[in-house]
């Protein structure tokens, strides 16, 4: 089978370079399950694909806790507030 390339790897691959420095806030932890799930069984990607299994390691989570600690964030809706509200702020056109 042929490596591809994801559209998305060049922006995935400098969020996947912060997560790998950065501690587990809600907004990293979103970041890192939507990754996971985005390349899971894409047929390419592979360093990417590594990568998140060294944050898993590095956080000391298993995909199954990192998903249900997201599921809970996801239930409150505080997931990416605080990210849209900031966004927001940055295009007041007014």
């Amino acid at each position: 089978m042929e490596e591809q390339q994801h559209p998305q790897a060049r922006k995935d691959r400098n969020i996947v370079n912060t997560l790998l420095v950065e501690d587990p806030t809600n907004h990293n932890l979103a970041e890192l399950a939507r990754l996971r799930i985005r390349y899971r069984g894409f047929p390419g990607a592979r360093d990417i694909q590594a990568d998140l299994d060294k944050v898993l390691q590095n956080w000391q989570f298993t995909e199954d806790i990192l998903f249900e600690k997201t599921r809970q964030l996801h239930r409150t809706g505080s997931v990416y507030s605080q990210v849209r509200s900031n966004k927001r702020d940055e295009e007041d056109w007014s």
